[in-house]
């Protein structure tokens, strides 16, 4: 079992509680984790792993799942996919390999986030010759 912290917010990682967690993802912007001892526990009797990744990174996969997937999830969930794109990055994990990433929330527990990171909205009139303009096809 794979776990993945802000690194901002990651008491884990570090080894010791952060009196100010700071991360984009605030569903995971804690501290000194209730669950620390169950969380390390998984990942020991699974040979597992537990590592931080950036706001950029989880920024990236919470817009790569909005563009690519239409899934609409809190930047929180997305850290799950930004850890296993670091991995898979890094060599740690084979591309092939079949991975299942848990999203616990959804974007609407967090919609300020998709305002702060979204494109802008395209207009378009009812057509699709209307669509495919203003898709620039």
């Amino acid at each position: 079992m794979f776990g993945f912290q802000a690194e901002g917010a990651a008491p884990i990682v570090l080894g010791h509680v952060v009196e100010r967690p700071e991360t984009v993802a605030t569903a995971i912007r804690i501290g000194n984790p209730a669950s620390w001892q169950k969380a390390t526990a998984a990942r020991d009797e699974s040979d597992g792993l537990i590592r931080a990744v950036t706001d950029e990174q989880i920024l990236s996969a919470y817009r790569d799942l909005a563009r690519l997937e239409g899934v609409f999830c809190e930047p929180s969930s997305a850290a799950s996919l930004a850890g296993v794109a670091q991995l898979t990055a890094s060599g740690e994990l084979d591309r092939d390999a079949v991975i299942v990433c848990v999203l616990t929330g959804s974007g609407l527990k967090d919609p300020r986030s998709a305002e702060t990171v979204a494109a802008p909205i395209l207009e378009a009139g009812p057509t699709a010759d209307d669509v495919r303009r203003a898709l620039g096809w």
